[in-house]
């Protein structure tokens, strides 16, 4: 039993391994039930341990995936969780390499629920923009550099994804979206902390309800307008406008956050399209929004 591929060059797991490594290491937990979770995300292949409890593997090294590494975000979590309004993911232990897997590997507390269909979540629109809005505010020492780089900083791999998609999406309006992005001014002030992807795969919903938000490896120092792209990503028309509203930022952070959303949404077609179909499809209509939607 195992979780899908996502890259040719990452680490292959399954369930044997998970058991191996926890005999070795975390003994107590050896005997529990081990299952793959399908929906595991593009960074690690997540298994769920027992009823309470989740082992996850990253897929690739961290250079390679150009996030956070997973010390840090461990560090990181329990200083976060206290400053917001949503659950975030808890650790319970940190396993090392073993047994032919080479990375640092984590067991957390399962957090139940499911993540956000996009386009049918707009009654997140506002936990979503209070939730944004708390790491804005957070008042810690930071990376010194910041996490989010300028959008320039996309613009050769952004091209080369419209290019890819040529036939598929309006190239031309891609294009000429970008290059509007490109010329709006940067963040003018100093950088903020920044959860910096935050997309439906990195959001956990119970009932409706805005229950947990995953995944902190991007998290960080930078530019505001990253974590804006769930208003695209996620959200429907009318939940993109009262999330504009709750989140009140000016016009070129706006305009900013619409170019994020739409590197990454080009970003997630041509590469997962064979290993992560629903990834790429949600990629699609991401690029759909961005481009329905008024400047």
């Amino acid at each position: 039993m195992r979780v899908p591929r996502r890259h040719a060059d990452e680490v292959e797991t399954d369930a044997a391994l998970v058991r191996r490594l926890l005999r070795s290491q975390f003994p107590d937990w050896a005997e529990l039930p081990v299952e793959p979770v399908a929906s595991s995300g593009t960074v690690n292949a997540l298994y769920r341990l027992g009823g309470d409890l989740a082992v996850r593997l990253p897929r690739i090294r961290e250079q390679r995936s150009r996030m956070g590494n997973l010390r840090r975000e461990l560090e990181l979590l329990p200083v976060l969780a206290p400053l917001l309004p949503t659950g975030l993911p808890h650790a319970v232990a940190v396993g090392r390499p073993d047994d032919g897997y080479p990375y640092e590997w984590a067991v957390y507390r399962w957090i139940g629920g499911e993540n956000p269909e996009p386009g049918g979540s707009d009654g997140l629109a506002l936990p979503l923009a209070a939730f944004v809005r708390a790491v804005w505010s957070i008042d810690l020492p930071g990376p010194p550099v910041a996490r989010s780089p300028d959008l320039a900083s996309f613009d050769e791999f952004t091209r080369e994804n419209i290019e890819a998609l040529d036939g598929e999406l309006d190239r031309d309006a891609a294009t000429a979206l970008w290059e509007d992005v490109l010329a709006v001014p940067a963040w003018p002030r100093d950088p903020v902390w920044v959860h910096g992807d935050v997309m439906p795969g990195n959001l956990v919903a119970r009932d409706g309800v805005l229950a947990a938000v995953i995944d902190w490896g991007c998290a960080g120092l930078g530019d505001p307008a990253c974590d804006l792209m769930v208003a695209w990503n996620l959200l429907g028309p009318e939940g993109r406008a009262v999330f504009r509203e709750a989140v009140d930022v000016d016009e070129d952070t706006w305009a900013r956050g619409r170019g994020w959303a739409l590197w990454t949404g080009l970003g997630a077609q041509p590469y997962y399209r064979e290993t992560f179909p629903e990834f790429a499809a949600h990629g699609r209509r991401t690029v759909l929004e961005v481009l329905a939607d008024e400047a």
